[in-house]
C-alpha cells in the first residue's frame, strides 16, 4: 500500500527565516540530540544560510561527545566540545577519563565539557558533581584545552572551585548564563568567558540579564542557541514543535544588541571574533580532517 502521508515541513516561516549581517558562531549546539536526526542536513543548510557559518557542538557525555566528533570530523564549519554534565556525574570513572583524553586530542574538539556544577537538580550529589568537574578541570590543564562550562544555582561553589584552579587552565566560558549580578562579577573579576542564549528573550524570567548585558566586556562575550533549549519566547512567528535551531541565533544576537545599544553587525563581528579566538578556531582549522579532505 502506497504511503499517502503528507510530506513534512520542516522548515522555518518566512518571519523566522533571519539572516546575520556578518557571520557568527553558535558556540553551544546540541545537535547530537534525537531531534535532529531526520533533517540534521537541512538543519545546517539553514544555519548557513542565516550567516551562522560556524557550530560548537555540545558534547555532554562519552555518547554524545564521540558523536559531535565524528559529525565535525566530517563537516567543515563543525567543531565539538567533550565532556561529561554535572547530571552524570555520577558516572565518572578511570574509564570514561580516559576516553575524554583521548577525544580532547582529536584536532576537531576544542574544548573540554559540557561540564560544571548544577545544584538546581542534583540529578547526581554535589559531591560527585564536584569530583567530575574536578578531574575534568585536570584534563583541561593537561590538554591546554579551554573549558566549556554549565552552572546552575552553583554560582559560589563554581568560582571557589575555578579560583583555586585558575592558575592550571587556558580560558573557561559560563556558558548560558542565567545568573545574577554578583555571580557574573565574580566569573569577570576570575577572567572567565560568558555565553548567553535566548534566555533573554525570556518575558518571565530573562528581565534582569537585559539589565546586565553591558557589564560584559564584548573580548568576553559569546553567543549561543542551546538549541534544541531555550528557543526563545518573543520570536514573531510561531514555530511548529518548538525546537530551537541554530539559524535562529541571528534573532538572539539582535536581542542582545538592543540590551546593549549596539547595531548587530557590530554585536556579531565582536562575538564572532571573540569566539574565534577563544576556541582557536584559526589554528583548529588548519587541522580541521574535512577541510583537509576536502569535505
Amino acid at each position: 500500500m502506497a504511503d499517502t502521508a503528507a510530506p513534512r515541513d520542516d522548515g522555518l516561516p518566512e518571519a523566522l527565516r533571519f539572516h546575520s549581517p556578518a557571520p557568527l558562531v553558535d558556540i553551544g549546539a546540541n545537535l547530537t540530540h534525537p531531534s535532529f536526526a531526520h533533517d540534521l542536513d537541512a538543519t545546517l543548510d539553514r544555519a548557513q544560510s542565516a550567516g551562522v557559518e560556524t557550530l560548537i557542538l555540545t558534547g555532554t557525555d562519552r555518547e554524545h561527545a564521540e558523536q559531535a566528533a565524528e559529525l565535525a570530523r566530517e563537516r567543515a564549519g563543525l567543531y565539538a566540545t567533550a565532556g561529561l554534565h554535572p547530571h552524570g556525574a555520577s558516572e565518572w570513572s578511570s574509564s570514561l577519563e580516559a576516553a575524554m583524553r583521548e577525544l580532547h586530542r582529536r584536532p576537531e574538539v576544542v574544548a573540554v565539557g559540557e561540564c560544571g556544577l548544577d545544584f538546581n537538580r542534583n540529578f547526581s550529589t554535589p559531591a560527585e558533581q564536584e569530583r567530575a568537574f574536578e578531574a575534568q578541570l585536570g584534563l583541561a590543564a593537561e590538554s591546554g584545552l579551554p573549558l566549556f562550562i554549565h552552572e546552575r544555582d552553583a554560582g559560589a561553589r563554581l568560582h571557589d572551585i575555578l579560583h583555586a584552579w585558575r592558575d592550571d587552565i587556558s580560558q573557561a566560558v559560563v556558558h548560558c548564563f542565567t545568573g545574577e549580578r554578583r555571580t557574573l562579577h565574580g566569573y569577570l573579576d576570575l577572567d572567565l568567558h560568558i555565553g548567553l542564549t535566548g534566555w533573554l528573550c525570556d518575558e518571565r524570567r530573562g528581565h534582569h540579564l537585559r539589565e546586565l548585558v553591558s557589564d560584559i566586556p564584548l573580548e568576553r562575550l559569546m553567543v549561543e542557541t542551546d538549541c534544541p533549549y531555550l528557543l526563545p519566547r518573543n520570536l514573531p512567528a510561531k514555530l511548529k514543535g518548538r525546537r530551537h535551531e541554530p539559524a535562529l541565533l541571528p534573532w538572539i544576537v539582535r536581542e542582545i544588541a538592543l540590551w546593549r545599544n549596539l547595531t548587530e553587525v557590530e554585536l556579531a563581528r565582536a562575538t564572532t571574533a571573540t569566539a574565534r579566538r577563544f576556541f582557536r578556531l584559526d589554528a583548529a582549522d588548519d587541522n580541521h580532517p574535512a577541510l583537509e579532505e576536502g569535505h
